[in-house]
């Protein structure tokens, strides 16, 4: 049973929001809505919400999405005015949920909805945060899962807290937490490292991530590995160090090599050209100190420069479903500081 004293949500009448990021997925969205629609009809034990983030798509996705959400009072429509990336996607899709319980998960089918009503099961016992764990990886290429296993495994050892591997976006959180992430206000998101950083009381479900029913995947290595450097650089300053600890390294070698060319000048021993000695110390001295402070610097400014500009995280072009009488839409949440609309 949920604590009593905790707002169920903003509308009395929704239980559970479920987000789905959307981005030229039109090959998978009939099967997409026919297991969602059992899901929210028949097996879930209250009135939800579908929320779709369009992000930019250039397919007909939108053309499908908006059809559904204006015949189905339990489907919402969210248009961004360009394509963010994914990690906004899934905090526009937040700042729209109305639920007690917010689930998100990707539209391709790896997430499989049935795994929710687990996840449910696990939110009624009391738990804020209920992560997915995928046990296999169908469909992936031997890189892909050698990588993401190596992503994860660099992420445990350098991150200042505990992010559980093998977890990605798919999770349920609870309401308060979902307030709580919405303070939280940072340009260069790494969702689940959020969560991690959030606290409150967390377990996990077990599922095996089934291939992509249709289409191509939206994470290509440019993208994985944006990721990847958003979840280190967000969540550890081990980047900052090994920039310390290069340029130190690069600093004492070139001393080393100094004291040695010194003791062959004092024993007579080998030919030294004349001012080539000094040239390479007084270099190698510089460019230690300048990859040092160069990696300090850089990597603060980068992300300083980031956050001070305080642009919104996107910019919602349209919505569709939110503006009903209906008693499943009767309200929502307020704006958020992450977003504009037009």
């Amino acid at each position: 049973m949920r604590k009593p004293g905790i707002p169920v949500s903003l509308d009395d009448s929704i239980r559970y929001s479920i987000v789905v990021p959307i981005y030229n997925e039109q090959a998978v969205l009939p099967m997409l809505l026919r297991r969602l629609d059992l899901l929210i009809g028949e097996q879930l034990d209250g009135p939800a919400e579908v929320i779709f983030v369009d992000d930019g798509s250039t397919d007909s996705s939108s053309i499908v999405l908006e059809a559904k959400a204006k015949s189905d009072p339990r489907y919402r429509y969210v248009g961004l005015s360009r394509n963010f990336g994914h990690q906004i996607a899934i905090t526009a899709g937040m700042d729209a949920a109305a639920g007690a319980a917010i689930i998100v998960m990707d539209a391709d089918l790896q997430d499989p909805p049935e795994a929710i009503l687990e996840m449910v099961e696990r939110w009624k016992q009391g738990y804020d945060i209920v992560n997915a764990k995928r046990l296999t990886r169908e469909g992936e290429s031997a890189f892909k899962r050698w990588s993401a296993s190596l992503f994860y495994r660099l992420l445990g050892r350098l991150s200042s807290i505990d992010i559980p591997a093998e977890v990605g976006d798919f999770r349920l959180i609870d309401r308060r937490v979902l307030e709580a992430f919405r303070a939280m206000p940072e340009r260069d998101r790494f969702v689940r490292g959020m969560f991690a950083w959030l606290g409150f009381r967390q377990t996990e479900v077990t599922y095996h991530r089934a291939a992509r029913v249709s289409g191509q995947t939206k994470y290509p290595v440019s993208k994985m590995l944006r990721l990847a450097a958003s979840g280190i650089l967000g969540f550890s300053d081990a980047p900052l160090k090994l920039a310390i600890w290069m340029g130190l390294a690069v600093s004492a070698c070139a001393l080393l090599y100094g004291i040695y060319v010194i003791g062959l000048w004092l024993l007579g021993a080998g030919h030294l050209v004349t001012g080539w000695t000094s040239t390479v110390v007084i270099i190698s001295l510089l460019c230690g100190a300048n990859m040092l402070m160069t990696g300090i610097i850089g990597l603060y400014i980068g992300r300083i420069n980031s956050e001070v500009k305080r642009r919104p995280l996107y910019v919602v072009m349209a919505e569709v479903g939110f503006d009903r009488s209906a008693p499943a839409a009767k309200s929502r949440p307020q704006t958020s500081n992450h977003n504009v609309r037009f």
